[in-house]
This record gives C-alpha cells, structure tokens and sequence, in this order.
C-alpha cells in the first residue's frame, strides 16, 4: 500500500496551528509533497466537523490514504478509517468523548488563539451518535499513548485499542511534547 494522501484532524479546542499539526504539515512539505496533504480546522459540532471531512474526502482513493488523529482528532480518526477502511495512526486519542466533553459545555476558547466558541449540550448526543462499534481491522491502526497523560487515561486508550500497534510511553503528556521523538514511528508504519 502506498499512501498518496495524508489527513491531519486535530483535537478539542485545538486547531491546525498545534504543534503535531505544523510539524507533520512541513515534514510532507519537505519532505513528500507529493502527498496530498489536509489539515482542516474543525468546527465545534460533531455531526458538521464529520460531515466536513466525509464530504472533503469524496475524491480520495480510500485504499491510499492514511489519517491521524490527536485527542479527539484520534476519536474522528477512527470513525473515518472504520467508514472509509484506511490506516490510521492516533495520538492519545479521545475514547469516551461524550463523556469527557460533557463538563466543557458552554463558551469557551480554542487554545491557538482568542476565537471564541460555544459547545453546545446537543454535541454531546452527537458525538454518541457517530461512535464507532468496534476496530475491525486492528492491523490498520498505530497508537502512540502516553502514561503520563494528563487528560486522558492510558489504561483506556490501550484497554480500547487493543489488538492495535501501540507504543506506550513511560511519561510525556496529552500534548505529546516530545512528538518529534514518535514522528519516525508514525512515519515508518504509514511507509512515508
């Protein structure tokens, strides 16, 4: 399998400007553009960021394109590799969001500027909604879970996707800050 197209979804209040995001945008720019390359800024509601990203990938050849995921990126992630049957690669990803987004209900802020936005108490329903059953191909995805997480637990992402390639980490943090050490990882199992 040879991946020509590369899908970047960032997590809850996070944006295409995150740190993950711009290091893999200038690795492909550097390094493959000719990858297909999509980061898009993701809207507050589930049901529209998902209905965003199935329609920006209507033209994509399913069998050569790979998404990553961060948080609840990895979450979006997985419902699109079930969907669309490609490879996926998380990063700490969302595994309950439903439960976890439920006590962020309200106005707040997106972290990689002042833009302000509201989740509304219906998102919630949607991200039930849209969850998928199960890995049915545990062969397609990679995790990178950090034990030293801060927001999300790590006996649960691994708990959820097990049977995956995982690659467990002492310590680091929700923000993988040491990602530059993983990206080789990622790199290697997506064969970029």
């Amino acid at each position: 399998m040879t991946i020509t197209h590369l899908l970047y979804l960032h997590g809850f209040r996070s944006s295409p400007q995150s740190a993950k995001a711009r290091r893999v945008a200038a690795w492909v720019k550097a390094e493959r553009p000719d990858l297909t390359w999509w980061c898009p800024q993701l809207p507050p509601s589930p049901a529209q960021a998902l209905q965003e990203i199935c329609a920006g990938l209507v033209t994509w050849p399913h069998e050569r394109m790979a998404v990553i995921g961060s948080s609840l990126g990895g979450f979006y992630a997985t419902v699109v590799a079930e969907r669309h049957g490609c490879t996926a690669v998380l990063l700490n990803p969302a595994v309950d969001p439903a439960r976890d987004l439920a006590r962020h209900i309200g106005e707040t802020t997106a972290w990689h500027s002042d833009e302000r936005f509201y989740f509304a108490p219906e998102f919630i329903e949607e991200l039930r909604a849209i969850a998928p059953v199960a890995i049915s191909d545990p062969q397609r995805y990679f995790a990178v879970i950090a034990k030293g997480d801060e927001v999300l637990d790590w006996r649960e992402m691994t708990a959820r996707y097990i049977g995956t390639r995982i690659k467990l980490l002492k310590g680091s943090d929700h923000a993988l800050t040491d990602f530059d050490d993983h990206l080789p990882d990622l790199l290697n199992f997506l064969q970029l």
